[in-house]
């Protein structure tokens, strides 16, 4: 069984361990050998629609499987992409899965989608610890970058992209021709970019995308925040601002675009119950929205996932882990919820979820089709969130470091996670002692324990062996 392979998790509601494991028995069930062995030389993860391979997916996938202990390969979901690639590094964002060739539509001919690949090869880096690859990586990275920066930049340095690039399923985005999420979108590429070139010590490579970095922040700052409604927004052809609130603006948070006092506003408005702060969080329309609906009608008013996941990895970025968790922890209960509805109903995951209640978002337009068991997306909260946010560990393969941040103390923890042939549990339990961390590694490590409720912080290095540590001594 593939819960003996991949790393093992303890928390104190069953129910969340139950639906981690049963993440990666989906995964296991959906994961084929192809015959194209140079395409898919360790497998492929066949996601909600199997007739085609689709790069939004299969990076979002990605995420998650890098905490497979490497039983899955999470880099060959994006190496096809690299070796589709163009000669001018174009890459589309659909391929049919029998002939392999590219699959367009009328509204998005180019085939561009939300630019994240250089995010998940730093994501990759930190989890698997591979640095030769990220040499290999950069150069299809670079031409991918240049490639939507010729074909889609404009004079006023920001991105005019088709709005089903932007994966906003059914939000409406009117007389929108300078998206706000996709212009972020290119921030966190180029950020990413340059955080790659630091890790390669490559400083020419850092500097140019810095400079990429800072002119996009310049410009989405000056040109589509508004200093009446403090928010960012898409803005038409004429560089007007259109008031027209989604959840899309959050991609300025991960790209570490607003300052201290601009993520206040843009907190205060997840927060808020009128705007994004319903039970279930983060609607990809506020309340406030015209269009809001407490049915879900697909993305106008629905809870998707990986939108979830986006803003709590902003909200990281801006010292907001507390409710960040808190978050987390409530989307995965409206996620058990619907999976366990009461009374005889069978229920299942969904791409799309109601705001207020349990259950999927229904489409009341008829303009969209909620995907049942989005295996690529639901995983970023039900593997990658609950490893990272709600237990709270922070893990850098090449730095030898675990982070451990806990809001409070409580039992939980993970066993048997892979450092590079190193596996390592680290658990928290209350005994007659007190409240103790277990530990366990077959090399050397370093482990900092960071207790909010408490103020306690401490790093110490980890031997190889068994060994424990009292919290009531730090």
């Amino acid at each position: 069984m593939v819960k003996d392979l991949v790393p093992c998790v303890h928390f104190y509601d069953q129910d969340f361990v139950d639906m981690y494991d049963r993440s990666w028995v989906w995964i296991e069930e959906n994961w084929i050998q192809r015959q194209e062995e140079e395409l898919f030389p360790n497998g492929f993860f066949v996601g909600c629609k199997s007739n085609e391979i689709n790069l939004f997916d299969n990076c979002m996938a990605s995420i998650s499987l890098s905490y497979s202990n490497q039983n899955f390969d999470a880099y060959s979901l994006v190496d096809f992409f690299y070796k589709q690639q163009k000669e001018d590094g174009q890459i589309f964002d659909r391929y049919d899965s029998t002939t392999l060739k590219p699959i367009v539509s009328e509204d998005n001919p180019k085939g561009i989608c939300p630019p994240l690949l250089p995010y998940v090869e730093f994501c990759f880096y930190h989890k698997i610890g591979n640095k030769k690859r990220l040499k290999e990586v950069v150069p299809y990275l670079e031409k991918y970058f240049n490639y939507i920066v010729s074909n889609f930049q404009c004079a006023n340095g920001l991105f005019h992209v088709p709005i089903s690039a932007c994966h906003l399923g059914n939000v409406p985005r009117y007389n929108t021709y300078y998206p706000v999420d996709f212009n972020a979108m290119m921030a966190v590429a180029a950020l990413y970019m340059s955080n790659i070139g630091d890790i390669l010590n490559d400083k020419e490579l850092s500097f140019r995308y810095k400079r990429v970095y800072f002119s996009l922040k310049t410009r989405i700052n000056s040109m589509m925040w508004s200093d009446e409604d403090h928010f960012y927004y898409d803005i038409d052809e004429n560089e007007v601002i259109i008031k027209n609130k989604h959840i899309g603006s959050y991609w300025t948070m991960l790209a570490e675009i607003p300052n201290d006092e601009y993520a206040g506003f843009l907190i205060d408005a997840l927060k808020d119950p009128a705007e994004f702060g319903t039970d279930n969080p983060f609607p990809c329309v506020p309340v406030s929205n015209p269009v809001f609906s407490e049915e879900g009608n697909g993305y106008k008013g629905g809870v998707v996932p990986f939108y979830t996941y986006m803003v709590i990895k902003g909200l990281n970025k801006y010292d907001s882990f507390v409710f960040a968790r808190e978050c987390a922890i409530r989307h995965m209960y409206f996620i058990l919820d619907t999976l366990h509805p009461d009374g005889e109903t069978v229920g299942d995951v969904w791409e799309s979820y109601k705001p207020n209640k349990e259950g999927a978002s229904i489409s009341l337009d008829g303009d969209f089709v909620n995907q049942k068991r989005n295996l690529a997306m639901i995983s970023l909260i039900t593997i990658t969130l609950m490893i990272e946010n709600i237990i709270g560990l922070e893990i850098s393969l090449p730095r030898k470091t675990v982070d451990w941040t806990m809001t409070s103390l409580e039992s939980m923890g993970i066993e048997k996670l892979s450092l590079k042939r190193n596996n390592i549990t680290i658990l928290s339990n209350k005994n007659i002692r007190g409240w103790e961390i277990r530990l366990e590694s077959e090399k050397l490590y370093y482990f900092t324990i960071l207790i909010l409720d408490e103020n306690k912080k401490k790093t110490l290095p980890i031997p190889s062996g068994k060994c424990s540590m009292l919290i009531d001594k730090l």
